[in-house]
């Protein structure tokens, strides 16, 4: 072949190269099927593998480009028919493998240019041959990726970073990493996928093992994050050495190696792409990983203290919405979800109410730095903490759910220490509170209220029993506190007005208690005297029973004095309310009625 050119020799040859592979790709584009049935051909074909890979570390970026396109035609063209033999795809999975493994002779630009061609051309292997695939290939072919993830963080594009953008070999990856799930013969390796790229996320560091640390006692007092603690953020931006990623293994930790890329960068784009991966999985499959995915989405969702403005925590609020919302109420439905042992779902449950405990009473409804976001994203961050807390309090409380006492017990105590913010606070402080904490604050006692009703609902149920019993009596503290505490401040307040969010606060109370209907089982455990207790019980088929009345009636008495007008108003309500479930308005008619004959 004559190959006429100005350019400098080493140009012209690069160009022959180019044309060559050209035409080797052709050529065993019409021909493979018949080659590969002569008997020396095998020897052939690791000899064109060694030229393929020698061009492609030592060659140019268009000879290198040119010897990944040779391969890719061949693989792209004979996969899909079936002509692919299982040595020859893993072979070319063993070349690729072994290029990202080693440096080329060229840097900058093209190594990335011609790793993201690598990364195109294995995404397309698999589409096209993913039939052929065993769990021992998948296995070695989501480690290439990971180590092509690996190099990425080590080598990142300061360029790209410093305009928020990913570099260009994360984004090949996060565009591959779709078209990356198991087939159906070899779905147990959804959890090895999903666990690959898992620990790109936030992960247990120093900051988040104190988060968990702290659940039990933020059980017992309002949780509230330590924004001066030191500690290293999980895709920070420490300087990590080269020789740390050549030491371990391609799959193993990344402990050092992701905090390369600043600011959760990569893992606000992965986020999404998880989500929607774990969505596609097989039921049998998903639940393995789910405490797994659960975990890593809420270490995502706290990251909102160290970077309130960021997207990474948003994203994993929707993620985390998206993913319970499709357990819960697959779970209900029955069938092949039922099949998840019993201790799985234990674990998955406490993953939950972990989750829920630590994001809503440590980061939500908390006032900010003043002009730290605007008034549009503090409305959709608003927004946002509605629906983790609308998806809890009116989806996931009030459905059939399969879980221990416990576990409701810690969720519905979760809502009322939320709950509990403007009344434990003192007065000089909840005057500073902006009106979104206020508003959180009674939208989860809002959710108390709506747990603890019954309106002869058709979908009753003993999980919904079993809520409305830890409800009430958790309501009826939180309650008679409310109502002693206003008296407190009132009178320790003297001539001077109470606080607005204080007033919106017990008005709101005394509205609901009147509204409040419950059901005959979540009377039976309220702390009333005997005779009480009995009428109740001949009352049962009544369908507005009120008395949890009883049990705030002292401070209902109390509350009389209070100088507020429109309180008192509330109370003469409640007290009439009283007097009718004692069935007193019968006796003082039947009174009148005796006295007048």
């Amino acid at each position: 072949m004559v190959h006429y050119s100005r350019n400098t020799a080493q140009k012209q040859w690069d160009e022959t190269l180019v044309l060559v592979l050209g035409g080797i790709a052709r050529i065993l584009r019409l021909f493979f099927p018949f080659f590969k049935s002569l008997c020396n051909f095998w020897s052939g074909w690791e000899s064109l593998l060694q030229f393929v890979e020698n061009s492609i570390l030592n060659g140019s970026k268009e000879v290198a480009l040119a010897a990944i396109n040779c391969l890719q035609t061949t693989v792209n063209s004979h996969s899909s028919k079936g002509n692919m033999p299982m040595p020859y795809l893993i072979s070319v999975i063993d070349v690729y493998e072994l290029v990202l493994k080693r440096p080329p002779s060229y840097s900058g630009n093209a190594t990335d240019k011609v790793k993201q061609e690598i990364l195109h051309g294995l995404g397309e292997l698999y589409v096209q041959a993913k039939g052929l695939f065993n769990d021992i290939m998948y296995t070695q072919f989501i480690a290439i990726i990971d180590l092509a993830v690996k190099q990425a963080m080590l080598t990142n594009d300061n360029f790209e970073i410093e305009f928020g953008n990913v570099p260009p070999m994360l984004r090949t990856v996060l565009e591959i990493l779709p078209l990356l799930s198991p087939a159906e013969h070899i779905s147990s390796m959804w959890h090895v996928l999903l666990r690959e790229f898992l620990q790109y996320l936030p992960r247990q560091d120093s900051h988040l093992q104190n988060e968990d640390s702290k659940v039990d006692q933020a059980r017992g007092s309002n949780f509230i994050p330590d924004s001066h603690m030191n500690h290293e953020a999980p895709n920070g931006i420490a300087p990590v050495s080269p020789n740390k990623v050549a030491a371990s293994p391609v799959s193993g930790s990344t402990a050092a190696i992701n905090m390369g890329i600043p600011s959760y960068l990569f893992a606000e784009k992965l986020v999404p792409v998880l989500e929607d991966l774990f969505m596609q999985a097989p039921a049998s499959e998903k639940y393995i990983i789910y405490p797994e995915i659960i975990q890593s989405i809420g270490r995502c969702m706290t990251t909102r203290r160290d970077n309130p403005d960021g997207a990474l925590w948003r994203l994993a609020v929707e993620a985390f919405n998206h993913v319970l919302v499709d357990y819960v109420s697959k779970l209900t439905c029955g069938g092949l979800y039922l099949s998840i042992s019993k201790p799985v779902r234990t674990r998955i449950w406490k993953e939950i109410a972990d989750v829920y405990e630590i994001f809503l009473v440590g980061y939500c409804g908390r006032a900010l730095p003043t002009n730290s976001l605007s008034a549009v994203v503090l409305e959709a961050d608003e927004s946002l903490e509605m629906s983790i807390l609308n998806i809890l309090g009116d989806t996931i409380l009030k459905l059939p759910i399969d879980t221990s006492m416990d576990i409701l017990q810690r969720l519905v105590s979760t809502l009322d220490r939320c709950a509990s913010r403007t009344c434990s606070l003192p007065v000089e402080t909840v005057q500073l509170m902006p009106p979104q904490c206020t508003r959180f604050s009674l939208t989860c006692l809002q959710k108390l209220f709506s747990l603890s009703s019954y309106s002869n609902e058709v979908s009753w149920n003993v999980t919904r029993s079993e809520v409305s019993k830890i409800s009430i009596t958790v309501l009826m503290t939180r309650c008679e506190y409310i109502l002693s505490r206003f008296l407190i401040d009132e009178n320790g307040l003297g001539d001077y007005p109470l606080p607005k969010a204080r007033l919106e606060e017990i008005i709101y109370v005394l509205k609901e208690l009147s509204r409040l209907v419950i059901h005959p089982d979540a009377a039976s455990i309220l702390p009333l005297h005997p005779c009480l207790r009995s009428g109740l019980a001949e009352e049962k088929e009544k369908h507005d029973n009120r008395p949890h009345l009883f049990v705030l009636l002292p401070s209902f008495c109390e509350l009389i004095t209070s100088r507020e007008l429109r309180i008192r108003e509330l109370v003469q309500v409640l007290l009439r309310l009283v007097t009718k479930e004692l069935s007193l308005e019968k006796l003082s008619l039947m009174g009148e009625k005796n006295t007048s004959r």
